[in-house]
């Protein structure tokens, strides 16, 4: 089968395509005939062996994939799932346990978009922040896979206000599209001052944020008393100051981290409840996922290097037929 492999950590010039030996599936597993992979932030730190979780070599990168499996017409499933790695290929294997059954109604992209996006947006709101009926959010990166759906489910459940940042005016438009109240140049140099005044002059109740840095750090100061927020990634590559914790009681501050994979620890099928939620909101057409382009196998790099360079919107997708 045709795959991504790499064999040393770096960049996207790591990510070369190869011919590898088609998987095998043991008990408990399944083999996935994939038809589309989806590329995630979360990738680009895999291939630089930066991310929560070590990476060893070599590697096929890529964590979810959507397909089938089955052995003839009467057995075959489409499902989507989570594979850790191994996703950028023809062919991939899952955990049955990590594996869920795609809806006809929803698309191969939308049930990507669902998977870690989606997912990850529902725990942060959920879970994370735990987002009351007219509350004020802001959204940092409204416009990538988390933020876009993370906006439109905050509408959906009552946000009072909804505040979307995103770096320049088409992503701006597109949070808007989607729902948010307000749109903020996530480069304005007060950033706090203008989540202030997008709120009405009122400090927020809660705060998305995956970019790190200085964004973090501006991020906390906005906070109004009891505001939370939420931290699920370092897209910058640059840590926020450190937070003393005499600091948060000053300010009844909450500050939460979230990493997907902890879902799975929580008592009950949180997984299967967030995306049952997620799925029946894109069949009855109360949720989007925003296509962020697709790109044949051979592409990988090119995705990588938009995805790095903020060039692209919504889900990205590999597809392994080219």
């Amino acid at each position: 089968m045709r795959a991504i492999q790499i064999t040393e950590f770096g960049g996207p010039e790591v990510l070369d395509v190869t011919e590898l030996p088609d998987p095998s599936a043991g008990p408990g597993h399944l083999l996935i005939d994939v038809s589309r992979a989806g590329v995630n932030y979360a990738d680009t730190h895999q291939a630089e062996n930066s991310y929560v979780s070590p990476s060893t070599l070599p590697m096929v990168p890529g964590g979810e994939v959507v397909g089938t499996t089955g052995d003839g017409p009467a057995n075959r499933r489409r499902v989507v799932a989570l594979v850790g790695t191994g996703g950028y290929a023809e062919k991939a294997v899952a955990s049955e346990a990590l594996a869920w059954d795609v809806p006809d109604a929803v698309d191969d992209v939308t049930a990507l978009g669902m998977i870690v996006q989606g997912a990850s947006a529902w725990l942060l709101l959920r879970r994370s922040v735990h987002l009351e009926p007219g509350e004020s959010v802001v959204v940092h990166a409204a416009a990538g896979g988390v933020g876009t759906i993370a906006v439109q489910l905050a509408k959906a459940w009552g946000a009072g206000r909804v505040i979307a940042t995103a770096s320049s005016e088409a992503k701006r438009g597109l949070a808007l599209e989607l729902g948010a109240d307000a749109a903020v140049d996530a480069n304005e140099p007060d950033l706090t001052a203008a989540l202030i005044d997008a709120n009405g002059g009122r400090r927020v109740d809660a705060v998305l944020e995956m970019t790190g840095g200085t964004v973090t750090d501006q991020s906390l100061r906005a906070l109004a008393p009891f505001g939370r927020l939420a931290f699920y990634g370092m897209a910058s590559r640059t840590e926020p100051s450190p937070v003393r914790p005499a600091a948060l009681m000053a300010h009844s501050t909450t500050i939460a981290g979230m990493w997907l994979a902890h879902v799975f620890q929580l008592p009950g099928d949180v997984m299967r409840t967030a995306l049952d939620d997620l799925f029946g909101l894109a069949a009855d057409g109360r949720l989007r996922v925003v296509a962020g382009g697709e790109y044949g196998l051979t592409e990988a790099r090119r995705a990588h290097e938009d995805l790095r360079a903020r060039r692209t919107s919504g889900k990205l997708v590999l597809d392994p037929s080219r």
